[in-house]
């Protein structure tokens, strides 16, 4: 097995061996089914396959440009990557993302039965999720394109990354969401001014409706037109893995799968680190993390199948609920070629999750990073990963996000329909024996 297929699928819009380079480091986009080039600008599918456009870089500028002295010597965040990046220069403007902690996790680690877990964690961004990777490379492409309008379609934590970006910029974002999405993630949207435009329907009925108006209105909807340029935003989570680890990759990558941009992308970023000299370029396997009541990907890795999509998903994690990801197929592609696995984790077991990261490691995570936890546990389980190799965990996104998931399963009998399973107790009077009588009642 090579690792070339163990790191992510080849690089597309390279030029042809033997062709002369006229120096540029981003060449334009390239569609990634059949490899046509496209010049750069605002569009997401190729005319001639319809497949998805990805950005092409000469790998021989990329590995002449870019250096480890380079990049140690820049500001933290993730514009310090820049020759890895889809823009000619740092904006001007912007919110500080990036350069979150690589947390050593030796408590939730043994618990899961894992002795080197690391967690990537990006609750530590400006919008408290990793999307603030992504948005802030659409953003800035959006600036350098000219466009003056931000919005996109969202299952939650990218309503929030898309407003706050667009507060910072001063322009105006308009965010389509799933009516019934967490009450908080619609609320952090709309403290940053955004228009928010609630929609009937499942996350992929709000999708379909923004290619529309996208094509309508010529917003830049950064996970729509806009989506060659936000996809390269998660790619920083690998350069930065690797930068913490002292320039190397792990052993396994575990992260949640949505429409599959994140896990991708990440592959793609430590290949690209081995392509630029960044890194040594070594085996890594891929574990991807679904819940079970919308678990296209994992569906097919477990039958060998193709990714059909999930008409109606049944979970309460609605950040990963996306019956038919983009980018289904390429994620099974790089489990496959990693010989990872793609996880189908249940409700239950992901709440439970949440409360290990949080009662183990003091990180308030939501549902996705609940649903990562869980696949560490049964990727280990499953003998996908060894109890003694290096792991790295994504936890994508806060937990002050939903709130209410982490009550879920918890067994406590004192609860009642006023105060719910975990809920504070009741008030006591403000005395040393009201204290002390409450004390018993908890040994």
């Amino acid at each position: 097995m090579t690792t070339d297929l163990i790191q992510a699928p080849p690089a597309v819009g390279e030029p042809s061996a033997g062709a002369a380079s006229d120096g540029r480091r981003i060449l334009g986009l390239a569609c990634r089914s059949c490899g046509r080039p496209q010049p750069l600008g605002a569009v997401y599918v190729c005319p001639a396959c319809l497949g998805p456009l990805e950005v092409a870089y000469d790998p021989a500028v990329v590995r002449r440009v870019a250096s480890r002295t380079a990049i140690e010597s820049r500001p933290p965040g993730l514009w310090r990557y820049l020759e890895l990046l889809p823009v000619d220069a740092p904006p001007a403007r912007g919110l500080a993302v990036g350069s979150s902690p690589l947390v050593p996790a030796a408590r939730l680690g043994a618990a899961l039965g894992v002795d080197r877990l690391w967690l990537k964690d990006d609750t530590r961004n400006p919008s408290l999720s990793f999307k603030d990777r992504a948005v802030a490379v659409a953003a800035a492409k959006a600036t350098e394109l000219g466009i003056e309008t931000l919005a996109c379609a969202s299952t939650g934590n990218l309503a929030g990354a898309t407003a706050a970006a667009a507060a910072a910029l001063g322009v105006p974002a308009y965010v389509f969401i799933p009516a019934d999405l967490e009450p908080a993630k619609i609320d952090h949207a709309l403290a940053y001014g955004a228009t928010v435009v609630p929609i009937e329907g499942t996350y992929d009925d709000v999708n379909r409706l923004c290619l529309e108006i996208a094509d309508e209105t010529g917003w830049g909807f950064v996970n729509v037109n806009l989506r060659p340029f936000y996809a390269e935003g998660s790619k920083t989570l690998a350069f930065e893995i690797a930068e913490a680890l002292g320039w190397r990759s792990p052993d396994v990558v575990v992260a949640p799968i949505a429409s599959g941009a994140l896990f991708t992308k990440v592959a793609r970023g430590f290949a690209e680190l081995a392509d630029a000299g960044l890194i040594e370029r070594r085996p890594i396997r891929f574990v991807g993390a679904q819940p079970a009541g919308c678990a296209p990907v994992a569906t097919a890795w477990a039958g060998g199948g193709d990714v059909e999509p999930v008409r109606t998903p049944a979970t309460f994690v609605r950040s990963l609920a996306i019956g038919n990801p983009a980018d289904g197929r390429y994620a099974l592609e790089v489990a496959l070629a990693s010989r990872g696995s793609i996880e189908a984790i249940d409700d239950l077991r992901t709440a439970a999750a949440i409360r290990q990261l949080a009662t183990l490691e003091g990180i308030f995570a939501e549902t996705a990073a609940g649903v990562t936890i869980g696949a560490v546990d049964a990727a280990r389980m499953r003998g996908v990963i060894g109890n003694d190799e290096e792991v790295v965990a994504l936890v994508t996104g806060n937990g002050l996000k939903t709130p209410d998931a982490r009550r879920l399963g918890l067994d406590d009998p004192s609860s009642t329909p006023e105060r719910p399973a975990g809920s504070p107790s009741a008030p006591i009077p403000p005395s040393l024996a009201a204290f002390e009588a409450w004390l018993e009642t908890r040994s």
